[in-house]
């Protein structure tokens, strides 16, 4: 019997030094892609991946849209949207918006249901990048972990320039530039205030606005997001 527990224990002990060297590895390379593309552009994200193979099962044609433009060719207009609607402390915090992840759980805990959330335009680059779309503990927890080599290694403006390129406007469309020419016929450097103000209210269901384009709330938050437009500060 206790030759059987100490073989217990050995298996055990090996099983966690396995786990913590994947663990371990997993880090490493999630470090090197963001030393990576402190200079280089990602090619996709995570998520886009998943969404165009998706769509391929369907549609072996399928592809998305998606052209990358460098920082100084999004309108400031769009800079400025973004930051208003999603992150309004994104130049002061570290992050984590612990105040806006406060105010979520208050309303959360109001309703009775998941209404707003608290996550950092940081935060949705770590899990747009890097992680699927499941709900755990674990998987919070690594988004965090990502989060935080994100803001240690990235400048703000290289943060907000690759979440503009990546980030979902629609069915199969992906970053500024084309969500620009799919809503608006237009370049992102030339989106006027009220047309960066509303791809910034599609952001939280952009499939679901892409078909209903004009609907009575997403007129209220538009108008709301091009109201606080001018007191923000981007990097």
């Amino acid at each position: 019997m206790q030759a059987w527990i100490i073989n217990g224990w050995r298996w055990l002990w090996r099983a966690a030094l396995l786990l913590g060297a994947l663990v371990l590895a997993y880090q490493l390379w999630v470090f090197a892609h963001i030393w990576y593309w402190m200079e280089h552009d990602p090619a996709q994200s995570a998520f886009m991946e998943r969404h165009l193979a998706a769509a391929q099962e369907k549609n072996p044609d399928a592809a998305l849209r998606h052209r990358w433009i460098p920082y100084e060719r999004i309108s400031i207009h769009l800079k400025r949207a973004m930051v208003a609607a999603e992150d309004a402390r994104f130049l002061e915090h570290e992050g984590f918006d612990w105040e806006g992840i406060q105010n979520a759980y208050e309303k959360n805990l109001k309703k009775g249901k998941i209404v707003a959330g608290g996550s950092t335009i940081s935060q949705q680059l770590a899990k747009n990048l890097f992680l699927s779309g499941e709900r755990s503990l674990v998987r919070k927890a690594q988004e965090a972990i990502i989060t935080l080599m994100i803001e240690r290694m990235m400048s703000k403006r290289r943060i907000l320039e690759i979440y503009l390129n990546i980030v979902e406007w629609g069915d199969g469309v992906f970053g500024a530039e084309a969500a620009a020419r799919h809503y608006f016929g237009v370049s992102a450097a030339a989106l006027s205030p009220y047309q960066a103000a509303r791809l910034a209210a599609m952001t939280p269901k952009p499939r679901f606005y892409d078909k209903r384009r004009s609907t009575p709330w997403l007129e209220r938050k538009t108008a709301m997001i091009q109201a606080r437009m001018d007191a923000v500060r981007i990097p």
